[in-house]
């Protein structure tokens, strides 16, 4: 080993004095102490190519000799090799620049440690230079692992060196535990071991939070861009009333194209308040062509339920059909299934045939449930259909009906009386203030609106007069209908002998949750409106009183059959 330290020397070293077993520590120390370097080779796994290390080493040129000098850290051969696998070791080899060579280190140690990388991060920490070492080497030494931007060199052999680009500082970390050596000295000042690692710089966290201001900006830019494109659009504006507006918003409430857009617009102006004494005849006519709309409605809601019954009758049509295929399919495989056809079958083709049967079997059972469910709710709808074509029930349903009605014009007859009489006031005044002949177009447009107003009036009265008709009509209908109704079935039979026993033994009668309460006894699904129709029917057997005064007031039903047989 003295004649390895020896050679160092002389202008060529033998490759036999470079070469020492990596497991040999005792070999090891020696080399550390006698050549202040780590190995230049190692026995077993070569750290270099032969093609760079090579005998034939100049100490005075600090570079081969013989051969091109190469430099492992020029571009296309890169200073730091891709990052291996994790199972496999990493080998670092030896690294010669033109003032300096760099040692790798002891693979048997442990890597370098390295503190938590700050954001950012483009500054490293080089601890451990040579005191000789200039910012020109630091500078020949790094410059291949990117654009340098700035070196800040120490007097304490340190340096800060700060790149153009985060990923070169990840480059200059791999050079961390290599032992530098300035030329071919052994000199302490000439020789140090590297320590490379991240720096926290202002300049750095600066740049990197204008970063990241940055793509929060673009972050909420997409955001908004994206939000707008998926927002719903608004709604048109609606227009400020006018009358000129208001007689195209008459034309479109006509049409029945335009009329969802013309609702809105006639509901925005009553809520925004633009009614008002002037533009209340205006307003009315629309609310009426509004109103004329209803009748439409209906009549297409009837045509939806009638194409909706067809497509339930054609849906029934058709299940019928798969059903009767379905049994076609399964009256097959039972006849397959005979003694005399069963025989020449095959043992696989009787069991395909026994799962097809099965299979076929399943299915047309769920198709028959499936139509037997569609039967049952149309006869229960047959029988909703019945009991709301009850009479009783029809005549008291047109019976409100028509006093609504009645009631609703007589109030709107009363308030068109009422504003006749104010038009009326306004125009006496107006003449008295004038004391003029000669009609102003004021007086003209009030004279018009009392004229309109008179017609309303007279066509309402009309209105009145017929509804008044009718509901006398449909009283004497409803007497006449009562009167001739008899008893439908045996249950309504059982049902008036019951209720006549019962209310035969009150003599003051009872109401109808009382007779109701004594009915549930002996049938639960009875009720109380059956009970009370049916009471209706025979006027001539059950009466209604009114007993009690105030907040005591109280509808008793009495038994009176017996006072018509005493008065005939």
């Amino acid at each position: 080993m003295a004649a390895a330290a020896d050679g160092l020397g002389s202008t060529t070293i033998d490759t036999t004095q470079l070469n020492m077993s990596v497991t040999d520590p005792t070999a090891w120390a020696t080399a550390m102490n006698n050549l202040g370097m780590v190995p230049v080779g190692l026995a077993g796994q070569q750290l270099m190519t032969d093609s760079i290390c090579v005998p034939g080493f100049d100490p005075s040129l600090s570079m081969m000799t013989g051969i091109t000098p190469i430099n492992p850290m020029i571009p296309g051969m890169g200073l730091v090799p891709p990052p291996p696998p994790t199972d496999v070791p990493v080998v670092k080899e030896i690294i010669h620049c033109k003032s300096c060579t760099l040692f790798p280190p002891n693979p048997n140690l442990p890597p370098p440690s390295t503190r938590e990388r700050p954001p950012g991060c483009k500054t490293v920490f080089v601890g451990g230079l040579p005191e000789n070492a200039t910012e020109e080497i630091i500078q020949e030494v790094f410059e291949q692992c990117g654009d340098i931007t700035a070196i800040r060199k120490s007097k304490k052999n340190f340096c800060h060196i700060r790149f153009a680009e985060e990923f070169m500082v990840d480059k200059a970390i791999y050079l961390s535990g290599y032992r530098m050596r300035l030329g071919s000295s052994t000199d302490k000042k000439d020789s140090g071991r590297l320590h490379v690692d991240f720096a926290q710089a202002r300049d750095d966290f600066y740049e990197w939070e204008c970063k990241q201001r940055m793509l929060a900006r673009e972050e909420r830019h997409r955001r908004k861009m994206e939000e707008d494109r998926l927002r719903p659009p608004s709604p048109p504006a609606i227009m400020h009333y006018s009358e000129h507006e208001a007689t195209l918003l008459a034309e479109k409430l006509k049409d029945d194209s335009k009329f969802s857009e013309a609702i809105t617009v006639l509901l925005t102006w009553i809520e925004r308040g633009e009614v008002n004494r002037r533009s209340a005849n205006q307003f009315y006519s629309m609310v009426q062509s509004a109103n004329s709309h209803v009748r439409r409605l209906m009549n297409e809601k009837a045509t939806h339920e009638q194409e909706m019954e067809q497509a339930k009758e054609s849906f029934k049509n058709a299940l019928t059909g798969i059903l009767t295929q379905f049994e076609q399919i399964v009256a097959v495989f039972n006849a397959s299934t005979r003694q005399k056809a069963w025989d020449h079958f095959s043992k696989a083709q009787r069991k395909n045939i026994d799962i097809w049967r099965k299979h076929s079997e399943e299915l047309r059972n769920a198709h028959s449930e499936q139509l037997m469910g569609i039967r049952r709710e149309e006869e229960m709808e047959m029988s909703d259909d019945d009991s709301s074509d009850n009479p009783s029930k029809k005549l008291r349903v047109d019976e409100s009906a028509l006093t609504a009605q009645a009631y609703a014009l007589k109030e709107e007859n009363d308030s068109l009386r009422w504003q006749l009489d104010a038009y009326r006031n306004e125009v006496e005044l107006l003449k008295q203030e004038k004391g003029q002949l000669f009609r102003t177009e004021e007086s003209l447009t009030k004279d018009q609106q009392l004229k309109f107003l008179q017609q309303t009036m007279q066509g309402m009265q009309q209105e009145i007069n017929m509804l008044t008709v009718a509901l006398v009509n449909q009283e004497r209908e409803k007497n006449s209908e009562k009167r001739s109704q008899g008893l439908k079935s045996e249950k309504e039979a059982l049902l008036i002998g019951i209720i006549s026993t019962f209310l035969h033994v009150h003599p003051f009668g009872a109401n109808i949750e009382y007779l109701w309460s004594y009915m549930q006894q002996l049938d639960s699904r009875i009720s109380a409106n059956e009970i009370e129709t049916l009471l209706i029917r025979l006027p001539r057997m059950f009466k209604q009183e009114f007993t009690g005064v105030g907040a005591t007031l109280e509808k008793r039903w009495k038994f009176c059959a017996f006072e018509g047989i005493k008065t005939t």
